[in-house]
């Protein structure tokens, strides 16, 4: 946020963002003025803020480097058990609802935003997953890079589960958690 906007100018700035992060998720190409409505301020409103759409997907793409952070950070990636970690995350970037349905309708709008949308696998997520291989929570076969792919596609069938089915968000995180726990797990070996 720019260091001259605080009190309601820092509340409308982060309004428009919200909505644009909500509208967008629905529709990568809405219109300004449907951003603006859903802000609830005027376009003109808007046009001060970001005088260009390309300044507002700039912002947005920068207040999703945030808020993905922000869950990064939530989950404790360095806490507990890599899969229990993991769980965390799946958890954490489930709640970020709308921002995901942004990520997923048009990856490009947040493609320079956290380095773990690059590749899926920072130093962070690798630790992480190192350690699920080490204290066997995590089944040593499955490498850090298929794991994020493993993690973002479930969220991507969550988001899909729940606007396509009306499930509630509850239910599907359940399904999801359950899915990626059972899929990260270590395979009995025969013997």
């Amino acid at each position: 946020m720019p260091e001259n906007e605080r009190g309601a100018r820092a509340r409308t700035r982060q309004a428009i963002l919200s909505a644009a992060i909500e509208v967008l998720g629905q529709n990568p190409a809405a219109a300004l003025s449907e951003i603006a409505a859903a802000a609830e301020v005027g376009r003109t409103t808007l046009h001060r803020y970001f005088p260009e759409r390309s300044d507002l997907l700039k912002a947005v793409a920068a207040e999703g480097s945030t808020r993905l952070d922000r869950a990064t950070a939530s989950a404790r990636l360095d806490e507990g058990s890599g899969a229990d970690a993991l769980l965390r995350l799946c958890r954490e970037y489930f709640d970020l609802g709308s921002l995901l349905s942004l990520i997923f309708t048009d990856p490009d709008c947040l493609s320079d935003a956290t380095p773990i949308l690059d590749d899926g696998c920072d130093d962070r997520f690798s630790a992480m997953i190192d350690r699920g291989h080490r204290d066997g929570t995590i089944d040593i076969a499955l490498p850090a890079p298929w794991l994020s792919s493993l993690m973002w596609s479930q969220l991507y069938a969550g988001w899909s589960y729940v606007s396509q089915h009306g499930a509630s968000r509850h239910e599907v995180l359940e399904l999801l958690v359950r899915t990626v726990d059972g899929a990260v797990a270590p395979r009995a070996t025969a013997g």
